[in-house]
C-alpha cells in the first residue's frame, strides 16, 4: 500500500478499487474470487438473493440510515462484461439497470443506484427528488459514490463535484482538492486525499467528522453515523456513534479493504477472511465463516 503521485494514483483510482465487500443496512456482501456472491442479513426483499450471480468483479450495497421507518435494501453487482445486476427493493426503480453498458464502477443509496461508465460520465436511476440522480452533466469522474439523498462524484484532477441533499453542507465539496478516494454516508461526505490525510463536511453530531488528525490512510468507507480510515499498515481507524460497536476496531490488523454500513463494519484480511462489528440484529455480521473472498486490486 505505497504512496503515489496524484497522478499515478488517479490511475490507481481508476483501474482497480472494486469493492469486494459492501454493508447495507442490514445485510453485508462479500465478492467470492470465482466471480459469485454470498450475502448475509436481512433478505426481506430480496437483498440477499445473490447466489445465482457469476461473474462478478463488484459488489455494492444500499447505503440506508437507521430510522424505524428504513431497512429496505437492494444489492448492485458489477459483470466482468460491464453490464450490471440487481435485487431488492425497487419501489423507486433503483434495480432498473438492466439496459447499462459499459459499466466499470457502482455505488448505491438509499433509493438511487449509481454507475461509472468507461468514459468517465456517470448514470443513475432510482429517486431523484432532491437531486441525487441529476448527474447526466457529469465527465472526467473516475470513482463514485451515493449517499442516502445525495451522489457524489470523484474527478481525474483530484477535485470533487456533488448533488442531492445538501441540508448539513454534505455536498460542499467543491473546495476539495488531491482527493484520491471519495466516500458517502447519511449526512456527511469523506474525502481522501493524496498525502494519505482526510477531509470531512456533512453532519457531525456524532463526531464522525473528526477525522481531521489522521494519516497514513489508503482507504474511507462511511456509515450513518460513523467513518472508517484504513491504514497503511493494514490497521483502522474509527470515529463517530459506536453505540452497537461499530467502531471497535482497535484490534483488527492485516486489513486490504473495508466497509461500513448503517451500523455494522466490515474488513476484509489479506487471506481472504472478513471480519465484523457492530449491529447484528439481523446476523449482518456473522461473516467468520466467509473465505477466498477477493482481494482488492486482483
Amino acid at each position: 500500500m505505497d504512496f503515489y503521485s496524484p497522478k499515478d494514483r488517479m490511475l490507481q483510482v481508476k483501474r482497480w478499487p472494486k469493492d469486494t465487500i459492501a454493508a447495507g443496512r442490514r445485510h453485508t456482501v462479500g465478492l467470492i474470487s470465482n466471480g459469485t456472491v454470498t450475502a448475509v442479513g436481512d433478505n426481506k426483499y430480496g437483498q440477499c438473493d445473490v447466489s445465482g450471480w457469476r461473474d462478478m468483479v463488484a459488489v455494492a450495497a444500499g447505503n440506508v440510515h437507521m430510522a424505524t421507518n428504513t431497512g429496505n435494501a437492494h444489492t448492485i453487482g458489477l459483470k466482468s462484461d460491464g453490464t450490471v445486476a440487481a435485487v431488492g427493493w425497487n419501489k423507486h426503480n433503483q434495480c432498473d439497470v438492466n439496459d447499462w453498458r459499459d459499466i466499470v464502477a457502482v455505488s448505491a443509496g438509499w433509493r438511487h443506484t449509481i454507475g461509472l461508465k468507461s468514459d468517465d460520465t456517470v448514470v443513475a436511476v432510482g429517486r431523484n427528488n432532491e437531486g441525487q440522480c441529476n448527474v447526466s452533466g457529469w465527465h472526467d469522474i473516475v470513482a463514485v459514490t451515493a449517499g442516502d439523498w445525495h451522489t457524489i462524484g470523484l474527478k481525474s484532477d483530484g477535485t470533487v463535484t456533488a448533488v442531492g441533499n445538501n441540508r448539513y453542507h454534505q455536498c460542499n465539496v467543491s473546495g476539495w482538492f488531491d482527493i484520491v478516494g471519495v466516500a458517502a454516508g447519511y449526512l456527511h461526505t469523506i474525502g481522501l486525499k493524496s498525502d494519505g490525510t482526510v477531509t470531512a463536511v456533512g453532519l457531525n453530531k456524532h463526531d464522525q467528522c473528526d477525522i481531521s488528525g489522521w494519516r497514513d490512510i489508503v482507504a474511507i468507507a462511511v456509515g450513518s453515523y460513523h467513518t472508517i480510515g484504513l491504514k497503511s499498515d493494514g490497521t483502522v481507524a474509527a470515529v463517530g456513534d459506536n453505540k452497537y460497536g461499530q467502531c471497535n476496531v482497535n484490534g483488527w490488523g492485516d486489513i486490504v479493504a473495508i466497509a461500513a454500513g448503517c451500523a455494522h463494519t466490515v474488513g476484509l484480511k489479506s487471506d481472504g477472511t472478513v471480519v465484523a462489528v457492530g449491529d447484528n440484529e439481523y446476523g449482518q455480521c456473522d461473516v467468520s465463516g466467509w473465505s477466498d473472498i477477493q482481494l482488492p486490486g486482483n
